[in-house]
């Protein structure tokens, strides 16, 4: 049972409760079926147990808030899983003692108190660490020229390109002797066509969901926002779901005749519906909790916002794509001969759309290719070089971000889009992708250096294990916990002895996320300052009071600098971002005439 020592926020509502209490005789828990919604009803059941402690307990379990589902559900009650409620008030009692432990000795050590101070989390912090070893990865990448050939060439009327099959030349005097080689015909010495079956996505879970919606422009954080709101009006089922294998028990005849209401999408689930047989595709995770994210209601777009409808569409097709015939792919390759120099040709086109149809979220354009056969001749019209670098690894999206840190076992469905949003709001991190600032990466490094458990994914994943085997009833809530504190004081032990070293790294870095870049008026360097009399912050010059150049800054938000130079005036570049606002990008010096536009809309508006 999980602990009922808890202090009330609502003490009116649970007075009521215990007042109800006295008369029944039985409470049915009906919040969400996850770990936090379990430890919400068991959290309320200890406080009714105080007036009634005999009371009859049982629990409905429903995935949608629809009439059939909460029927189905208060008809079919199970007992509370009391074992789900321990694993979410282990995971809360553990973040909480390693989020405030860390945080406080961080922040002390840097001397970042009140609103300023830094935060340090069990999932945040290795989380943080992905991406700031991945922005070292790129800032230690040295480019390696290489060279690409291609022809331009045609056949009869028409025009293509055709590409060498060395595909990186990595000596330039390599590719000049190719194109010294080929002559002005290639011929085709093989055409190889094959088709092949294109099968439909798995479908969604939490995580395949936010990464699909962070593809259309949406942050995880925002997507899990509007699927919540969608789920409370009866459009969806429950979002926050590991499943991507439909029960048997969905009923898809049911929803897709519903769903021939939906504006614009009517027609293709009416297409759906007509089908023989309605065989949905399957994903390698199968579990009990909830089914996959799928709509489960009619929706008129004129009756929810833009964003609403947005992510209520991705749904809705990504569910017709389920039970959608796979796509057939036709595919070519020519291999040309051009005098003993290798060349190729590929295209595709699609034969049948099948869920292509219905899902057409970066679907491929169609690359048709010339109808030539082995024998045939093309000519050679234009030969190509291109210069190229190597290109250092990719900054993780917020997409691929979500999706590394379910392989790597960090956070959970429930929890994931919470810690990336958190990122950005502590100034660690900007952009999309994502782009550690100066601040993220003096606190990142300074755990992987000094406390390095609290910046691997192992130990956070061995943990999210613990609590997996809490919830199964494999082990003791109180003995995981106890655990996590025997972790957290050996490492604050080891944090402890180098106390000094921790606070004057985390400085140092906080005084590079400080700098914009040099004064044009001195050797010094612009610097946000914060004026000791008033509190208002501005940019000055290191070298004050030789040098009195300053410019005034945004009074709210985070300032972060971006090493850019405004094309237009030469000044530093800052993005400013308001916590619920739209970040925005300017450059420092007020009277710089990119400033008027933003001047004239603000006298408009007067």
């Amino acid at each position: 049972m999980c602990s009922s020592d808890l202090i009330p926020t609502h003490k009116g509502l649970v007075n009521l409760l215990k007042k109800e209490a006295k008369q029944a005789d039985q409470v049915i828990i009906a919040t969400d079926f996850d770990r936090e919604g379990e430890l919400i009803g068991i959290d309320a059941l200890n406080q009714i147990k105080t007036t009634n402690p005999n009371i009859e307990v049982k629990r409905a379990r429903f995935s949608a808030l629809t009439v059939k589902e909460i029927d189905n559900a208060f008809s079919n009650l199970e007992d509370p899983h009391y074992a789900l409620a321990q694993a979410g008030e282990a995971r809360q009692d553990i973040d909480l003692i390693w989020g405030a432990t860390l945080t406080r000795f961080i922040s002390l050590s840097a001397m970042r108190l009140g609103r300023q101070f830094l935060s340090v989390g069990r999932v945040q912090s290795p989380t943080l660490n992905l991406i700031v070893q991945r922005e070292h990865e790129r800032r230690a990448f040295k480019s390696e020229p290489y060279w690409q050939l291609k022809a331009r060439s045609s056949y009869g009327k028409e025009e293509f390109v055709i590409n060498h099959k060395t595909e990186k030349f990595w000596d330039k005097k390599e590719v000049d002797k190719a194109v010294a080689n080929i002559c002005d015909e290639a011929v085709a010495v093989n055409v190889k066509k094959t088709e092949k079956n294109l099968s439909p996505p798995a479908p969604f879970n939490t995580t395949s969901f936010l990464a699909a919606a962070a593809n259309q422009g949406l942050s995880p954080a925002n997507a899990m926002r509007i699927a919540e709101g969608l789920y409370m009006k009866g459009f969806i089922s429950y979002p926050r779901v590991d499943n991507t294998v439909y029960p048997k028990s969905i009923n898809f005849r049911d929803i897709l005749t519903a769903l021939e209401g939906t504006d614009k999408l009517g027609a293709l689930a009416k297409k759906i519906n007509a089908q023989t047989k309605l065989e949905p595709t399957r994903g390698k995770r199968m579990a009990t909790d909830h089914p996959p994210i799928h709509p489960t209601a009619a929706v008129r777009k004129d009756a929810v916002s833009e964003r609403d409808w947005k992510i209520y569409e991705l749904i809705v097709r990504r569910f017709l794509a389920n039970l959608a015939p796979k796509a057939k792919i036709a595919s070519v390759r020519i291999d040309f001969d051009a005098n003993n120099e290798p060349l190729y040709i590929r295209g595709s086109q699609t034969k049948s759309p099948g869920w292509l149809e219905f899902y057409p979220y970066g679907k491929r354009k169609d690359n048709p290719v010339p109808d030539i056969c082995k024998g045939d001749k093309v000519k050679i019209i234009e030969k190509i070089v291109e210069a190229k670098e190597t290109q250092p690894p990719a900054r993780y999206s917020q997409s691929s971000l979500i999706q590394k840190m379910e392989e790597l076992n960090l956070g959970t469905k429930a929890t994931r889009h919470n810690i990336i949003k958190n990122l950005y709001d502590r100034g660690y991190t900007h952009n999309d992708p994502v782009i550690p600032t100066d601040l993220g990466i003096a606190v990142a490094d300074t755990l992987n250096k000094y406390a390095n458990k609290i910046s691997s994914p192992e130990m956070t994943a061995e943990l999210e294990a613990e609590m997996n085997n809490i919830a199964q009833g494999n082990s003791k809530q109180e003995e995981v916990v106890d655990r996590s504190r025997q972790i957290l004081a050996k490492t604050l032990v080891e944090l402890s002895t180098k106390k000094e070293e921790v606070g004057q790294q985390i400085r140092a870095g906080i005084l590079e996320s400080q700098t914009l870049g040099k004064c044009p008026n001195s050797e010094g360097n612009l610097r946000i300052i914060r004026s000791k009399k008033t509190r208002k912050r501005f940019v000055g010059c290191s070298d004050y009071p030789d040098c009195k150049t300053t410019y005034p800054l945004p009074q709210y938000g985070e300032i972060i600098p971006l090493g850019e130079i405004c094309p237009e005036c030469g000044s530093p570049k800052i993005k400013v971002i308001n916590k619920g606002k739209r970040p925005w990008t300017i450059c420092i010096d007020p009277n710089c005439i990119t400033k008027d536009e933003y001047k004239k809309s603000k006298k408009n508006t007067k």
